[in-house]
């Protein structure tokens, strides 16, 4: 291919942006098969009380960013993925108005799963959150096809007397 025509895998995440993240005020800035880094700020809607981040915006700032990882880093034939399990730490707490980057790497990347740890710094690089999480990794289903169902008599929950 022309040098220009390959579109960059950062290119890729944002042209596919994932709804929350825009909801979130994410930016995705740097990608890469081994990290992903996105940055935020923390707006007065994303607090709870004493205008510090809430923890479920942690949680949903790491979990966009380490979807965006693993989409990157699909096996062949994958559909794409969902998280089936999320562990987070919280370390600090970040005031609003605070600039947060949010730095995910994989620990495994497999055909069926994939992990990844993202850490979530102020600007200055203060630690805030730990988050490893784990996505499925989905495939499309195949088409059904006469052949490989069961005959209608057993679809319909009929036993025939055995001969």
């Amino acid at each position: 291919m022309q040098k220009g025509l390959l579109m960059s895998l950062l290119d890729r995440i944002n042209a596919h942006p994932l709804p929350l993240a825009g909801l979130l005020g994410i930016a995705f800035i740097h990608a890469e098969p081994q990290c992903v880094v996105a940055d935020m700020t923390v707006r007065d809607g994303l607090c709870t009380a004493g205008a510090r981040v809430d923890g479920g915006t942690l949680m949903a700032f790491a979990d966009s960013v380490a979807a965006a990882a693993a989409g990157i880093n699909l096996p062949a034939g994958a559909a794409g993925t969902t998280t089936i399990e999320s562990k987070t730490n919280f370390l600090g707490a970040a005031a609003a108005r605070t600039r947060l980057v949010a730095t995910a790497t994989p620990i495994h990347r497999g055909r069926q799963t994939q992990v990844w740890q993202t850490h979530i710094e102020t600007e200055s690089g203060r630690l805030i959150a730990v988050v490893s999480q784990t996505q499925l990794v989905l495939y499309a289903a195949a088409e059904a096809t006469e052949q490989r169902c069961a005959p209608q008599s057993v679809r319909e929950g009929v036993l025939l007397p055995v001969a």
